[in-house]
């Protein structure tokens, strides 16, 4: 049971806290207009600040952790004012519904509970280390507010936990449904952003390569894993334009030819090699297109002629 004394200083913290939440929503609703103004730029910034303080002195961990990445983000935007587009305001926007669950938990009949708490914050991770690297590029310029790739609000987190998979389906040994499920989860980063041309050539890539059944699981796992990585870190960061096939992953497409010649085995019959098609139109015929001749198209495309009369 908390001690009266305890329960008037909470009640103090959560009643300041909502009114600097106030503040910063107010602010966030047209933060173009708020960037205007250098005034209301500082109330963001010292809202976030006496959060952060508030919640440190009564030991919320999670709502100081919070409250401490809303005062770095809003301190890049006190020095160094940048255009602000939706995909900014969007990304404010998530970290603060995180910030607001945790303080409006307070309140509930059962508090903050530790475990609640620490869940919201891990999630939460991602979007705020998306919001940072995002201001960070619009700061230097290597990002265009005008040029930037539209993606889901959850982008970062998406891209996260489907490395993961593909990092145990790695860790659980070489079979067929498991290089099938890699390919599946190719086909869901490409999902991601599926009209950025080079974010889709690169998993189609990948996708060859994981399908090739003589690259083995320990020459894939590295390349692919830190590959893809790099380039959804591009993809976040609005500079698409920079992801390219490395030349780590180009050698996959066709691992016999960098072999020598004394090493390269006696033929083998030949392997049926399997190819998921994605379900949106486009990209299917981009997959077709990367994996088909020129003559094994046109009978592909009779036989479809045939098949729909």
């Amino acid at each position: 049971m908390q001690s009266v004394k305890q329960q008037q200083i909470l009640g103090y913290f959560i009643e300041e806290a909502k009114e600097h939440l106030d503040t910063i929503e107010q602010g966030l609703v047209d933060l173009a207009a708020t960037m205007a103004d250098s005034e209301r730029v500082n109330e963001l910034f010292r809202a976030a600040h006496s959060v952060k303080g508030g919640a440190a002195m009564l030991g919320f961990d999670s709502i100081q952790r919070t409250a401490h990445h809303f005062e770095d983000c809003f301190k890049i935007l006190k020095e160094h004012p940048v255009k602000i587009d939706q995909r900014l305001e969007d990304l404010f926007f998530k970290g603060f519904d995180t910030l607001k669950e945790l303080i409006e938990a307070l309140q509930s009949p059962f508090g903050l509970r530790e475990e609640d708490a620490q869940q919201a914050v891990a999630a939460s991770e991602p979007t705020f280390r998306e919001l940072q690297a995002y201001l960070e590029a619009l700061k230097t310029g290597k990002a265009s507010p005008s040029k930037g790739t539209l993606l889901p609000q959850n982008a970062a987190t998406q891209i996260t936990t489907i490395l993961k998979g593909m990092l145990q389906l790695f860790k659980q040994g070489d079979s067929q449904k498991g290089r099938q499920q890699l390919v599946a989860l190719c086909n869901r980063l490409i999902q991601v952003s599926s009209t950025t041309k080079p974010w889709v050539t690169l998993l189609q890539t990948a996708q060859r390569a994981i399908a090739n059944p003589k690259n083995t699981y320990a020459s894939l796992a590295p390349i692919v894993i830190k590959d893809l990585k790099q380039a959804s870190d591009l993809l976040l960061l609005g500079q698409a334009e920079q992801i390219s096939i490395t030349a780590n992953l180009q050698k996959l497409l066709n691992p016999a030819s960098a072999q020598p010649a004394s090493a390269k085995a006696a033929p083998s019959p030949a392997v049926k090699q399997q190819v998921t098609i994605p379900l949106e139109p486009r990209a299917a015929a981009r997959t077709l297109l990367d994996v088909f001749n020129k003559s094994e198209l046109i009978e592909i495309a009779e036989f479809l002629m045939k098949a729909i009369q």
